[in-house]
């Protein structure tokens, strides 16, 4: 485990316009997991035109949608937890950290903007998350923008409006441009101006791409448009990343032959503590930049993945990490264990509350296999209920009885699950259990509680859940944990960097058993660009080449 005060966050970001397609078999490339191993701290994941159809979008609802299965099936091995996600209509946005980090990501918060049909429709718009990592503001705004070469003057337009309509409880950081650092990406539907289609292709064929840059209509924009003072991004080293025919890497060749352009793009904004004018002159491109009270963002790759052919589009990601000047990293909650429950009386747990943080009756402590999914994919949980009697506590210790322990042998941590935060705010290290075995399977809920979709259309069947309920009588009273303490095998996270915000639906409280959520992911991979928008989220014989 890396120490959270010394050494940058990795964060990987990924956009790519999927064309409502299925997930292709292997994503392994496109999440650098072949290359990092799980490396990287945070997965960032933005998709467009993820398939949207009514009998799709109803089946989303009651389970999962594929997209976020497909990540989080690919990245939980690594010890990655879905934070959030967020789903309207084609647009998906999934945010994923290490486990570990799931108590330093606090204040999580998503938004939506619909900007298709004048504002009524969603096939068109922007979803954002925003969260505070390590006492520092972040927010990722995936954007699917106007298409069509014409209209680069609407793309700026509504790009402007989700800035503004995009607006976030809390005291600091309301809108998306208070934030210390905004990632902006999506299918950003800027085209290349001028230059014939010959010239064009010729261009790309000979690695000659400085010639289009000078006519990429973002590039162009950054001169003239207010609203992105402040933004970067990388040098385009690759190829346009829109119009592809589908199942190929031969560029549109349909009787609209649609001339490539990078409408896949990734920025990024620190927020300026200079004046404006120093900010600008700190330079549009550089790969690091440093304008927000020593935070640093610092770009290591930007590249298109060429062997994804199951849409129209190119996936792009990019590579960063975050220097800040300080961390937050005590966690609100520290929970200590043995190492080793070889037996239901071992089946105990210490934790000890910091003097900020609020508690609830409805805090309930989680039970999670090595590799979990997200904060309800739980084995079992017990209450982190507090008696009056018990106030004056500095520790607490909780129980877990034989019905909620697995069967057999594997690796386990113990997550406290805050009711008011919604989120995971004290983890421990990874510890063993190993109990007589009597048959029967380990009884983990199911991953399909999460519903990505935010149709008002399906929003009460989203209400439907899964997972198993509460059991009557989960309610447990807190013992001192003083006797338990000097044990000599004890785990405990509080010094890793860990936090993680999961959206729910109720109101209640109630463990995860009752609540639905919200999938978010993101991810990032190697070098590459592109900027595009597609004309709807579900495309027909009559839509899929409108101008995506």
């Amino acid at each position: 485990i890396r120490n959270a005060l010394k050494e940058p966050v990795p964060l990987h970001i990924i956009t790519w316009n999927v064309g409502s397609a299925q997930p292709p078999d292997d994503i392994t490339a496109l999440l650098g997991l072949n290359v990092g191993d799980g490396n990287t701290d945070m997965y960032i994941i933005g998709l467009q035109e993820v398939n949207s159809m009514i009998n799709k979008r109803l089946k989303d609802v009651l389970f999962t949608d594929q997209w976020s299965e497909v990540c989080m099936e690919r990245l939980s091995p690594f010890g990655y937890v879905l934070v959030t996600s967020q789903r309207m209509q084609g647009l998906l946005l999934l945010v994923f950290a290490k486990y570990f980090h799931l108590p330093f990501l606090r204040g999580v918060q998503t938004e939506t903007t619909r900007t298709g049909l004048g504002g009524y429709w969603g096939n068109k718009g922007g979803v954002s998350a925003r969260m505070s990592v390590f006492g520092h503001t972040i927010c990722f705004l995936n954007c699917h923008l106007p298409a069509h070469m014409e209209n680069s003057d609407q793309r700026m337009e509504d790009f402007e409006s989700i800035l503004q309509q995009q607006q976030f409880e809390g005291q600091a950081a309301t809108g998306v441009l208070d934030h210390d650092v905004v990632f902006w990406f999506g299918d950003l539907n800027f085209r290349i101006d001028d230059l014939e289609m010959q010239v064009v292709k010729s261009a790309i064929d000979n690695n000659k791409y400085s010639m289009l840059w000078e006519k990429d209509q973002l590039n162009m924009a950054k001169d003239s448009e207010t609203v992105l003072e402040g933004f970067q991004e990388g040098p385009l080293k690759f190829s346009p990343t829109y119009k592809f025919d589908v199942g190929t890497n031969t560029y549109d060749t349909s009787g609209k032959k649609r001339k490539p352009a990078w409408t896949d793009r990734i920025l990024w904004r620190l927020r300026a503590t200079a004046p404006a004018g120093a900010a600008l002159n700190a330079g549009k491109r550089g790969s690091i930049s440093g304008l927000t009270s020593g935070t640093k963002v610092t770009q290591h790759c930007y590249r298109s993945h060429m062997e994804y052919i199951v849409s129209d589009h190119k996936p792009v990601s990019s590579i960063f990490t975050l220097q800040f000047p300080y961390k937050v990293d005590v966690p609100l909650v520290t929970l200590i264990v043995e190492d080793e429950w070889n037996s239901i009386a071992d089946a105990t747990a210490i934790f000890k509350v910091a003097p900020n943080y609020s508690r609830s009756s409805w805090d309930w402590i989680g039970l999670y296999k090595v590799g979990f999914k997200h904060h309800k994919d739980y084995v079992g949980y017990v209450w982190a209920k507090q008696e009056e009697a018990d106030f004056q506590r500095q520790e607490h210790q909780v129980t877990f009885t034989e019905e909620e322990l697995p069967k057999g042998s594997g690796d386990f941590i113990l997550g406290y699950y805050s009711n008011n935060m919604s989120t995971i705010v004290g983890v421990t290290e990874p510890f063993q259990i190993q109990l007589p075995t009597t048959g029967g399977g380990v009884s983990s809920s199911d991953s399909s509680d999460f519903s990505s979709e935010d149709d008002s259309t399906v929003v009460l069947m989203k209400m439907r859940s899964r997972s198993p309920s509460p059991r009557k009588g989960k309610h447990r009273s807190h013992r001192s944990g003083s006797q338990s303490g000097s044990r000599s095998r004890s785990r405990s996270r509080s010094s890793s960097p860990a936090q993680a915000k999961m959206k729910k639906l109720n109101i209640t409280g109630v463990p995860p058993s009752s609540t639905v959520m919200e999938s978010e992911s993101t991810g990032c991979s190697a070098e590459g660009s592109s900027n595009q928008q597609s004309g709807a989220a579900e495309k027909d014989k009559n839509t899929e080449d409108s101008g995506v």
